[in-house]
C-alpha cells in the first residue's frame, strides 16, 4: 500500500478560473440596463414612446450585451479555456505552438496549440489572476522545453511583466509602502 503522501500527489489540482468573472458580468448587465433605461426615459420624456421603438431599444440592449459579455476563463493543468456565450473554446497549454498579442481597442492575447486549438483572452484576466498566469507560465514553459512553442516567447515574456509589476504594486499598496 502507498504513502498517503502518493495518493494526495495523484489527485489532479483543481482548475483555475476568473475571480473577476461575475463582478464583470454584473458590469454588463448593469451597462446594457443604463442603456435601456436612458433610451426608455428620453422616448418617454419626448412623447415619442411607441411598442415598436421600445422593442428597438430592448433589442439595442441585448446587443450591447452580447458585445460586452465577459469570457469565462478557466485553466487546468495543461489546458485554458474561453467560454463566451455560446461556445467554449479550448487549447492545450503544454503544447503550444503560438502566443500573439493582438493590440487595438482592446488588448487579446491569442494562443494556439499544435492540434488546431485557438483561444483569444485579455491579457489583464491573466493580470488580475495570479493562479491563471501561473498555470499558463508553467505548462508554456513546457512547451517552450519541448521545441513546440515556436512564436511568443516575447508575448508571454510581457505578459509576466505586467503579472510581476501588478504584484509588486499590490504589495506595496497593502504594506503602505506606496
Amino acid at each position: 500500500m502507498g504513502r498517503p503522501d502518493d495518493a494526495h500527489a495523484q489527485q489532479p489540482r483543481a482548475a483555475a478560473h476568473d475571480r473577476r468573472w461575475a463582478r464583470d458580468l454584473r458590469d454588463t448587465f448593469r451597462c446594457a440596463g443604463a442603456l435601456l433605461g436612458l433610451l426608455l426615459l428620453v422616448d418617454h420624456f419626448s412623447g415619442r414612446f411607441t411598442l415598436w421603438r421600445g422593442a428597438l431599444w430592448l433589442a439595442l440592449a441585448v446587443l450591447l450585451f452580447v458585445v460586452l459579455y465577459p469570457a469565462r476563463v478557466r485553466a487546468g493543468e495543461g489546458w485554458l479555456s474561453a467560454r463566451g456565450l455560446l461556445r467554449e473554446r479550448r487549447v492545450r497549454t503544454d503544447r503550444l505552438v503560438s502566443v500573439r498579442c493582438l493590440d487595438g481597442v482592446s488588448q487579446r492575447l491569442v494562443l494556439r496549440d499544435e492540434l488546431g486549438g485557438r483561444v483569444e483572452i485579455d491579457p489583464d484576466v491573466l493580470v488580475h489572476n495570479p493562479d491563471l498566469w501561473h498555470r499558463v507560465s508553467e505548462d508554456s514553459r513546457r512547451s517552450i522545453a519541448t521545441g513546440t512553442l515556436t512564436c511568443g516567447a516575447t508575448a508571454l515574456r510581457r505578459v509576466a511583466e505586467r503579472v510581476e509589476r501588478e504584484t509588486a504594486e499590490t504589495v506595496f499598496k497593502v504594506s503602505g509602502l506606496e
